[in-house]
């Protein structure tokens, strides 16, 4: 019979915590004719490129990317080395379905996620300093904060694994994780990066034109 003293922490104490960018990038660009945001050119480059970069210039050495519409379009066409690419058959459904599909995965990653930053495709205006000042804000598995933009809250924001299964349980429809934020405005840490990001997003035509 194995004892509690047996048994091998496969995630001990002493380790480095790890902080996993979560990419949301399944929508599918209704509003821009039906091109998905992944595919958007940015720099000659797929706009999911340029956001998984930025998760890597802030720290992040575990990436997973969820994919939607054009899933292998996106596959084919993007360079994401080392990334785990999630599909969500159900992308259709808004962002709560990419979220859940998205901490389920990094749940199951077997080097053992800490805390989920969850960033999104469609805002290249926030680059990998307001990134990594919100992941600095780690600093248990019960860690919740996000960015604050002239006092209002944005992307990314860090859920620590204590929260996943209650992000999961309230994330519908597009909402994703505001019905859960607002339960916990308290608990949230801001981390002001009005100095060094733009929270804006890709969502129409005229949008466009801030894409390089």
């Amino acid at each position: 019979m194995t004892t509690p003293e047996d048994r091998t922490d496969p995630f001990p104490s002493d380790r480095s915590p790890v902080v996993a960018g979560l990419l949301l990038a399944a929508g599918g660009g209704r509003r821009l004719g039906g091109r998905p945001k992944a595919l958007l050119a940015h720099r000659g480059r797929p706009l999911v490129e340029h956001a998984v970069g930025v998760l890597r210039a802030a720290g992040c050495e575990v990436v997973h990317v969820v994919l939607g519409a054009s899933a292998d379009a996106v596959r084919e066409r993007a360079e994401l080395p080392g990334c785990v690419l999630v599909d969500n058959p159900e992308w259709e459904a808004g962002m709560g379905s990419s979220l859940r599909a998205g901490l389920a995965s990094l749940a199951a990653d077997p080097r053992g996620v800490d805390a989920a930053l969850v960033s999104l495709v469609d805002q290249p205006g926030i680059g990998a300093e307001a990134v990594a000042r919100v992941r600095a804000a780690y600093g248990s598995r019960d860690s919740l904060a996000a960015a604050s933009y002239d006092g209002r809250r944005g992307h990314p924001v860090l859920f620590g694994a204590g929260h996943w299964a209650g992000v999961a349980e309230t994330a519908v429809g597009d909402r994703g994780a505001r019905d859960y934020l607002a339960a916990h405005r308290d608990a949230i840490t801001p981390v002001d990066c009005s100095d060094v990001a733009e929270p804006y997003d890709i969502d129409t035509e005229a949008d466009l034109s801030r894409l390089e």
